[in-house]
């Protein structure tokens, strides 16, 4: 742990080190998905201290909705669905395999990047079986990735002031590795810049490595840094600076090279002029153009809700880097020429 304190504490060094390994790693190609969000119901009966979207508006979508929702992203030239939503009460593997189902009713092709752990975990519960059966049901219904959200900080005393009704450190890491083991990769991330040490992001980063070495599901970490408006946490906690986030994300670069090769910088949360920043700082990802991001825009952040992928390629290329459009799996669909 010492070892990589140190990286805190010679931020410039580890700036350039970060710099250099995403150069070798990944060259000057800056990566995004043509995507949509979908959540499909703010009703939780959770209490994340952090939230600012459960229960505002207590909906649920229809399958005619969702229906909708996925069909204009298909008719938008989306590639994947990312689709989550609070823990409704009585949601049952049944009731998860029937948004599944409406969106492979509109497209057989489109990807489905869909529901966190936690959201596989409430499924079990309810529906009285274990999480690899829910996993596998899922799976042959058409779940192809997951997100891996639901992470917040791999600290159980962390989580226990922060999301005392989530699932525990262990139980995430099972939810994790059983879907890798599965076939279904997912991707990683920390919600950090609240009530954490760097001693608690690092052991984080270092549980993600290890899950890595063993399973090598993961496709991406995503540094996620806390927004504080609208929700209980945000009366108690710091948010991270600008400066800090840049360190977030040239830390994650070194800690998992070689073993994760893409580190997102997410315009949502980041704001898009320093998610073009953190591109110097070990960032070779920007995310997904999300169509419709409620979640975060609750809590505060003012980037929008969507990126078109003109502007996201145009960022790109302001940045100084080549913009490629990738696919949930980060197989490149195309780049962008004569830049």
């Amino acid at each position: 742990m010492l070892k990589e304190l140190q990286l805190v504490k010679e931020p410039f060094k580890t700036f350039e080190i970060a710099n250099k390994i995403r150069e070798e790693e990944v060259g000057d190609i800056v990566t995004y998905v043509v995507n949509r969000n979908i959540n499909f119901t703010d009703i939780c009966i959770n209490s994340c201290k952090f939230c600012s979207y459960r229960n505002r508006r207590r909906f649920v979508l229809t399958i005619d909705e969702i229906k909708k929702k996925v069909e204009e992203a298909v008719n938008y030239g989306c590639t994947e669905v990312c689709i989550q939503g609070g823990l409704y009460p009585k949601a049952d593997v049944e009731f998860y395999k029937s948004i599944l189902k409406a969106v492979r009713d509109v497209s057989k092709d489109i990807h489905i990047h869909a529901f966190s752990p936690m959201e596989i975990m409430h499924a079990a519960r309810n529906s009285g079986c274990d999480v690899e059966d829910v996993l596998r049901e899922l799976k042959k219904a058409g779940l192809d990735s997951m997100p891996g959200t639901a992470a917040e900080i791999l600290d159980d005393e962390i989580r226990r002031i922060i999301c005392p009704d989530k699932l525990s450190v262990e139980e995430w890491i099972d939810v994790i590795k059983t879907a890798h083991y599965l076939g279904i990769p997912t991707t990683a991330t920390i919600m950090y810049g609240h009530i954490e040490s760097w001693e608690h992001r690092i052991r984080h980063l270092m549980i993600i490595r290890e899950i890595q070495e063993e399973t090598s599901g993961f496709t991406e970490f995503i540094p996620l840094p806390f927004m504080n408006k609208n929700n209980e946490l945000g009366k108690i906690a710091k948010q991270s600076s600008g400066f800090e986030d840049l360190l977030m994300i040239a830390i994650a670069r070194i800690l998992l090279h070689p073993l994760i090769p893409n580190i997102q910088a997410s315009w949502v949360k980041l704001g898009v002029k320093l998610a073009q920043a953190a591109l110097n700082f070990g960032a070779n990802d920007l995310g997904g153009t999300l169509m419709e991001e409620n979640i975060s825009r609750l809590a505060g952040a003012t980037s929008g809700e969507f990126l078109p992928k003109e502007e996201m390629e145009k960022l790109i290329v302001n940045a100084g880097r080549i913009p490629a459009e990738r696919d949930t799996l980060y197989r490149i669909i195309r780049v962008r020429e004569n830049v």
